[in-house]
Order: structure tokens, then C-alpha cells, then sequence
């Protein structure tokens, strides 16, 4: 996966690669969404990434590495069941949180002593990164809260004007964040949620994942009770007979869109209908609340998926796109 695609010259990895070693930005595409990268050693760049986002100072970036060899030089304390997620998951879209060296940026880690970690599953990500020769932070690339990005041009729609380097490399794979999970001892705990579940962890580490809330209250991203947001209401509904029931009650002039897996329901005006799987959800959801997010609804009605741990990730994306 660390060749340069045949349709991205490596000129322009280069191109991008001096962009950040300038101190500059470049958003890139990993197999979970769109990341605005920046050096991971130069706090200038690291700065600039809260500014462009509007994000809040006490929410930590993800370091982004070329290869599970170099967690070493960032991380202290490294279990053996995390050596083995790392041998037997990256590249891919799983996260691990683990005492930092002395020299990571306290910017970086929002003032904690533990830093995020990750190797991402795209050719497009381990070009730049080889090329780099260093870590990147990579947060999603957008406006803090706000849906992350799973193509080039949701990028361009987030920041207009503002949009700095973009390395298209097509939709992500993936489309929604890593898996996280806390390293910290004997027991582990995932932090946030995603397509790599606790069942996968256990069965490749030999180790318990505890759910959360049982480990050291440490903050990551996507934690806040409101995020990966619409800027249109967003409601998440128990299913399409909740949805029939809510449009039975509304005023007849609001206009409703709907985000599910049944089809909608009459008295929607646009739908988006996602495959019935987690994997293929997953690839559609940010794309699907974009789409919607731009038809001047007053209000989208989400049908909540599946209960079972491998909806863990979407489950969690759409309670948080709705709200508390």
C-alpha cells in the first residue's frame, strides 16, 4: 500500500511533502476521511491546524506514522498485546493512545502525557509519509463539529478560500474515524469507536478491551457529545415507524429529509437510503449527510442502526451528529 497511486505523480508527493516541511498544511487522504496533515514536531503547524479547524486547544491531534516501526519514537511503555494490534492492524484505521516520549509537543497531546498513534491504510498517506520521513498530525479536515471529509471536495466545500493543499486520492475506503484505544497497562479500553471492534481486538491480542469509562479518563478526539455534525437539525429516530410517526405530527410546510437503511417514508423530501452492511454504511454515512445538509431541509430524520457491536462505530457517529 506505500506506492504512489498511478494517478498521482510522485512530483506532486514531493510538492506536498515541501509544502509541510515549510510548516505549511496539506490536506490528505487517509482510508478513514480527509486529514489537514502538518509537521507533528513544529508547534507553528501543529497551531495552525486548531486555527484553520476552529478547534479547541484541549483536544489532541493523532500522530500518523509510515510504519508500526516508529511508534517507538514517539511512544514509551509499549505492551506486547499493542505491538501485536500494530503488527496485525496497521496500516489500517486503528488508533492507539500510549505514553508519550519526552520530546512530543504538549500542544499536540492538548497537555496530556499520553499520545495517539496510527499508521493509515492509503497509498496516497504512505507516500507522503515516506517521502516526509516524520510523523504528521492529520486531524479530519474541517471546520471543527462539522462532518469529516470522505473526498477532495468536501475539503474545498469546508474551507472555500481557505483550502490549503489538497491531495486527492478518491473517496475513502473506510469513511469513518479509527478505532481508539487506551494502552495504558494490563487493561486496555476503546475510547471511541469504529470499524475495528473489541471482538477483533480481543481475538488478535488475547487481552480484554474494556468498555469505556473502567480506564484513566483520558481525552481524544471525537469525544464531545456533539459532533461529526449537519449544520441542519439532525434527529435520530428508533426506526422508520418512529419516523412515520414524527412526520404524522409535523406541520405540513417543514421540509424533512431522511438518513436510513428502510425506504422513506412519505412526506420526505429527499432521501438518502445506505446499504445493509457496516462496512458499506460506513463508506456512505459522511458523504449521505452531506448530501442532505445541502438540500435546505429544515430537518433530517436518521433511523438508528443496528444494535450489535459492529455497528459500534456508526452507532456512535450518528448519536453524536444528532446530539445529546
Amino acid at each position: 500500500m506505500n506506492a504512489t497511486p498511478p494517478d498521482l505523480p510522485q512530483s506532486t508527493i514531493e510538492r506536498a511533502v515541501s509544502e509541510l516541511s515549510l510548516g505549511h498544511l496539506v490536506a490528505i487522504p487517509t482510508e478513514t476521511v480527509y486529514g489537514l496533515a502538518a509537521d507533528a514536531t513544529n508547534e507553528q503547524a501543529i497551531s495552525q491546524v486548531f486555527v484553520l479547524k476552529g478547534r479547541p486547544p484541549d483536544r489532541p491531534l493523532i500522530v500518523h506514522l509510515a510504519a508500526a516501526e516508529q511508534l517507538s519514537e514517539w511512544a514509551l511503555d509499549i505492551p506486547e498485546y499493542a505491538r501485536v494490534w500494530a503488527d496485525e492492524f496497521w496500516p489500517g484505521p486503528l488508533t492507539l493512545v500510549l505514553p508519550k516520549k519526552a520530546h512530543v509537543s504538549t500542544t499536540l497531546t492538548a497537555g496530556q502525557s499520553t499520545v495517539a498513534c496510527r499508521v493509515p491504510n492509503h497509498p496516497v498517506a504512505l507516500a507522503t509519509l515516506t517521502s516526509f520521513d516524520g510523523g504528521l498530525v492529520a486531524p479530519s479536515a474541517n471546520r471543527y463539529g462539522h462532518i469529516s471529509p470522505t473526498t477532495a471536495e468536501a475539503v474545498h466545500e469546508e474551507f472555500g478560500n481557505q483550502t490549503p493543499m489538497v491531495l486527492d486520492g478518491g473517496a475513502c475506503e473506510v469513511g469513518i474515524e479509527s478505532t481508539i484505544v487506551a494502552c495504558l497497562g494490563s487493561k486496555p479500553e476503546i475510547l471511541r469507536a469504529g470499524m475495528i471492534t473489541a471482538e477483533q481486538l480481543e481475538t488478535v491480542g488475547g487481552v480484554r478491551v474494556n468498555s469505556p469509562g473502567m480506564a484513566p479518563n483520558i481525552v481524544v478526539p471525537g469525544q464531545v457529545s456533539t459532533h461529526y455534525a449537519p449544520r441542519t437539525r439532525c434527529q435520530l429516530l428508533a426506526g422508520p415507524q418512529a419516523v412515520s410517526s414524527f412526520l404524522d405530527a409535523a406541520s405540513s410546510d417543514l421540509r424533512v429529509g431522511y438518513l436510513g437503511w428502510q425506504p422513506a417514508p412519505s412526506g420526505v423530501e429527499k432521501s438518502v437510503i445506505l446499504e445493509a452492511c457496516p462496512a458499506a454504511s460506513a463508506r456512505q454515512l459522511y458523504a449521505g449527510l452531506r448530501e442532505l445538509d445541502r438540500a435546505g431541509l429544515d430537518v433530517i430524520l436518521v433511523e438508528s442502526p443496528p444494535s450489535d457491536q459492529a455497528w459500534a462505530g456508526i452507532r456512535d457517529r450518528l448519536q453524536r451528529a444528532c446530539g445529546p
